[in-house]
């Protein structure tokens, strides 16, 4: 490897100073001058094209070399005596360890003629220099607050992406604008005057939404490289850049040519400039080793790890490698804040930039890569070796060529569409640049169209292409370009069943995809609560509300019910009324565990009580599964009727069991837990006396089947209301006690009818016990008949209707006609004609082939609406519709009865507006149509008769006047037969 070239080289370089890597190469200065004196300085890249020369290739010094150069030259001045300060000529500048491929001699003296020239007395002086290398050396300051502050901007960086999306709507608010513009400006601390490229960069992209949103899908890319690498190290031990020293210095080929084997496909020297200059190659054992080393590489390019790069470079004996991947000192040259942050108070490249103005060396080290990228191509040098020089200059196609998954091509066309920006950015300072890049169109770019080559199989892989149609990724390109409105859209499309909107309750989808949606929805809203512009509010709130209401189901499917209310609360109002009205009845007759989940799940995540009409409450979702539970349930009867009167009795036990989700304990963790407690007690209260008059009106029928609704709500009730009174009372005090009282009543009422029941059950099965029974159930009926100081169900109230205005009493029920045999009968047009002349009311309404709806309205006087009601009989319409259900209505088929399964009266205006509950009403309907009812009972018993009629007939007790004809009737006939039996007892033995 002697040789004459070898003689020319400086006295001072000692091959024995060399690292190890180098002391199996060769390295020689060239003889001619440098081409470098010679540069046409009308050329804008003389420099950089001299690097790169198809015809004639120059050899260039090693590291050592250079840094013997600089050293020496150093020297020279202090032998000098030179005092004064003086001019540093620099060239392309790779680094402190060693230059590119084609790097260029260092201390040239280069002067442009579009360059400024000044005298030495004006150039940077000594103690400058001193102090780059001293700041080289110093520790990074504090850099915490910058990050932090950096990192809040996120947010708003990604909002005013979101504003119509990158490529269409560039408008930003300017306020944010300016805060980003500012952000590492502010930090006097950190920026150098005059600034460095590197820090107009970090200006340039902290104040471009355009670049700051291509800067952080860089960052996301290379972060989950860097994940997947942390992970194969973590599970399967793998480690990129297991090499052993010095492994990539070529040792099969220093062996073949010590061999003086002569091949001209093989090169005959060992300098890393060898290949490109001479045309040829390694051996194949190094060729291999070398693309198993630079695949490497390029993974922790690709994973944003630069120093391991680098120091994977050097410890396989390249380091000339590592230096041409981190140029001017190794200073992080990625426009981002952390780069920022890791580079200090550098001066190293404020100082190379005095000399050549700001971006020049940028640009000559970018097209220098470029040059490389392209070369080692032509010359087939490895894919590897060529993506990793083009991505420091983002030569997009050859970068490309080593892209076979999407999330390296979407990597490599981000990276290059950002080093575009900020190149066009850095190219103000050289105006001449400009004109040319707009010819090319390469300023019209944008995001939207960059990713749409993703799609080409004629420029990515075709698993790039193929990986496009994956829905995740569609989601991530248009999370990356911000078309947020198109991504809801696109994920409604893929999780809604086939039917419309309206069958959401059924979802049939990936339940993953369910899943990932809902959960985007809420981190889009989160990011962006109040500042959104109108179209994109409306398709996330209302896209939104269709996703996340189809996940809660999928919960709510999956026996997650305690999850539901996490994403309900987030619902519309009417959505999430509807989502826990369809739960609750859904469930309304399962275990008891289930009930209490979703009991919990409504009551921890929603306000208890109306606040935003926007949002749901706990109040307004029992308010509509009470209000439901009392419909009448439109179903098809298979014929008997019979059933038709056993069905409405059953569904008496639902209207009660849906009082059961008032009967809950709240979490004590809530806010105002006694209140919210009070109020739910004080709720089932109200609702159960409504249910109570409606059930004793449907339980007139002298027969042993119990009326299972009534007896299962006071089931409810009973442990509810063993508990202290006081929060309850000091809620409405008055309200409280009467429905207190009134709930008392109705306790005692259903004892009477549950033991009265007992003994018609008895006495056809067992005559002895049915004469105790009866003793019980006359007894019981008489206490409650006798009461004098409180007489049941007396409704002695005043009414809240203002008597200055004209108002109404209105009272709405839903009914079945029946036979006095209990056979239903349907309605045809002929009996609904006949029942609205008989009541005085509006044609009944339909609902099912057995259901009708009756309306009485009627003006309210003084007595009936207005004042006190003393009468407790509820007055005219109580009156009208009692004789409906005794089967005594004028003008009516005469022994037809109206069975009610839904009863409300209401105070209303002229305009039919309803304004309060009018109770009296229906609390004198049922005086009317139960204590008749339960006098007639006890006389069945044959005892105590002579204390009835005079219960009846006394002016006090005032039941005289609840009594019909046919009830008088029958009730005088049971007198007689008593007075009959007197005087004629039969024998005991009978």
């Amino acid at each position: 490897m002697d040789g004459p070239e070898m003689e020319t080289s400086p006295s001072y370089f000692d091959a024995k100073d060399l690292s190890e890597r180098e002391q199996y190469r060769r390295y020689r200065l060239s003889s001619s001058p440098s081409p470098l004196l010679h540069l046409n300085s009308g050329s804008k890249f003389a420099q950089a094209r001299l690097l790169y020369d198809d015809n004639s290739i120059q050899r260039r010094p090693n590291a050592a070399l250079l840094l013997e150069e600089i050293k020496q030259e150093v020297d020279s001045y202090e032998a000098e005596g030179f005092e004064g300060e003086f001019r540093m000529p620099i060239s392309l500048n790779l680094g402190s360890e060693a230059t590119h491929h084609h790097a260029g001699p260092p201390l040239t003296s280069i002067k442009q003629e579009d360059e400024v020239s000044v005298d030495a007395g004006e150039e940077a002086t000594f103690t400058m220099f001193a102090s780059l290398l001293d700041s080289a050396l110093q520790g990074l300051l504090p850099f915490a607050d910058l990050i932090l502050r950096f990192k809040n901007t996120c947010r708003d960086v990604f909002e005013s992406i979101r504003y119509g999306g990158i490529g269409r709507h560039r408008v930003v608010e300017d306020k944010l604008m300016r805060q980003k513009a500012r952000l590492l400006l502010d930090e006097a601390d950190l920026i150098l005057s005059p600034a460095t490229s590197h820090q107009e960069a970090c200006q340039f992209v902290a104040n471009d939404i355009t670049a700051q949103l291509c800067l952080r899908i860089v960052q996301w890319l290379e972060g989950l490289a860097s994940d997947a690498l942390d992970l194969d190290k973590k599970v399967k031990g793998s480690h990129i850049g297991s090499y052993l020293p010095s492994s990539g210095i070529w040792h099969h080929t220093q062996r073949y040519l010590r061999r003086k084997n002569d091949d001209p496909a093989i090169i005959q020297h060992l300098d890393f400039d060898a290949p490109t200059r001479e045309a040829g190659q390694l051996l194949l054992d190094d060729r291999k080793q070398e693309e198993s080393l630079l695949e490497d590489v390029w993974i922790l390019l690709r994973a944003g790890r630069l120093e391991e790069a680098c120091d994977l470079c050097r410890s396989a004996g390249q380091s000339w490698r590592a230096a041409t991947l981190c140029p001017f000192g190794g200073l992080e040259q990625f426009p981002s804040v952390e780069a920022v942050e890791k580079n200090g108070k550098s001066r190293v490249l404020q100082a190379i930039e005095l000399e050549s103005g700001v971006g020049h060396q940028w640009r000559l080290w970018k097209w220098a890569s470029y040059c490389a990228s392209e070369k080692i191509a032509e010359q087939d040098g490895g894919r590897y070796e060529t993506a990793v020089y083009a991505a420091q200059c983002s030569n997009l196609k050859r970068m490309l060529a080593v892209c076979n998954d999407w999330e390296s091509a979407c990597w490599a066309m981000a990276k290059s569409w950002l080093d575009l920006q900020v190149d066009l950015q850095l190219s103000q300072f050289q105006q001449e640049r400009i004109e040319p890049m707009r010819n090319y169109g390469v300023m019209e770019m944008d995001l939207s169209s960059l990713l749409q080559k993703l799609h080409s199989s004629d420029i990515v892989h075709d698993a790039v292409s193929r990986a496009c149609k994956e829905q995740h990724r569609q989601i991530e390109m248009n999370l990356m370009t911000g078309d947020i409105a198109n991504l809801l859209d696109v994920l409604w499309s893929w999780i809604s069943p086939a039917e419309d909107f309206q069958n959401v309750l059924r979802p049939q989808c990936d339940p993953q995809m369910i899943r990932f949606s809902a959960h985007l929805v809420l981190v889009l809203r989160y990011l962006f609560p109040d500042e959104m512009k109108d179209t994109f509010k409306k398709k996330l709130m209302t896209v939104g509300d269709y996703i996340l209401h189809m996940y809660a189901l999928f919960l709510f499917s999956k026996q997650h019910e305690e999850l539901v209310g996490v994403y309900a609360s987030q619902l519309a109002r009417h959505l999430c009324i509807d989502l826990f009205v369809h739960m609750m009845e859904e469930k309304l007759n399962d275990s008891l565990h289930v009930k209490h989940k979703i009991f919990l799940s409504g009551i921890r995540y929603l306000p208890f009580s109306s606040g935003e009409d926007s949002k749901a409450s706990f109040e307004d979702i029992i308010e509509r599964v009470l209000s439901r539970s009392r419909e009448t349930k439109i179903r098809q009867y298979d014929g008997e009727s019979s059933d038709v009167a056993e069905q409405h009795r059953l569904q008496s036990l639902q209207k009660a069991n849906a009082v059961q989700w008032l009967c809950f304990t709240p979490p004590s963790a809530i806010g105002d837990f006694t209140v919210v407690n009070a109020k739910l007690l004080m709720r089932a209260l109200f609702h159960s006396n409504i249910l109570f008059r409606e059930f004793a009106l449907i339980s007139l029928w002298r027969v042993p089947k119990m009326p299972i609704g009534a007896h299962k709500l006071l089931s409810f009730l009973a442990e509810l209301l063993k508990q202290p009174m006081e929060t309850l009372l000091s809620l409405d005090e008055q309200i409280v006690t009467s429905n207190l009282h009134e709930f008392e009543d109705w306790r005692e009422y259903y004892s009477c009818d549950a033991t009265y029941r007992n003994w018609l059950r008895f006495e056809l099965d067992n005559a002895d016990r049915a004469t105790a029974v009866a003793k019980e159930a006359l007894a019981a009926s008489l206490l409650l008949l006798e009461r004098e100081e409180a007489p049941w169900m007396s409704s002695a109230e005043k009414s809240a209707c203002d008597p200055s205005e004209h108002m109404f009493i209105e009272l709405d029920a839903t009914a079945m006609l029946c036979l006095a045999s209990g056979e239903c009968l349907r309605p045809d047009a002929a009996s609904c004609t006949t029942l609205t002349s008989a009541l005085y009311a509006a044609s009944p309404k339909r609902i099912d082939s057995y259901c009708v709806e009756v309306s009485l309205r009627c003006l309210a006087v003084d007595g009936d609406g207005l004042g006190f009601h003393a009468a407790d009989d509820g007055g005219i319409l109580a009156a009208i519709i009692s004789a409906g259900f005794k089967g005594e209505l004028s003008r009516f088929q005469s022994g037809v009865t109206l069975e009610i399964s839904r009863l409300d009266a209401w105070c209303s205006d002229s305009e039919g507006s309803l304004q309060s509950p009018a109770t009296y009403i229906v609390r004198g309907l049922c005086r009317r149509c139960c204590l008749p009812e339960l006098v007639l009972r006890c006389m069945q018993t044959w005892e105590d008769r002579d204390r009835l009629v005079e219960l009846v007939a006394s002016s006090r007790s005032g039941m005289l006047g609840l009594f019909s004809r046919q009830q008088l009737q029958e009730f005088l006939l049971f007198e007689r037969d008593c007075t009959l039996y007197r005087m004629d007892p039969p024998e005991e033995d009978s």
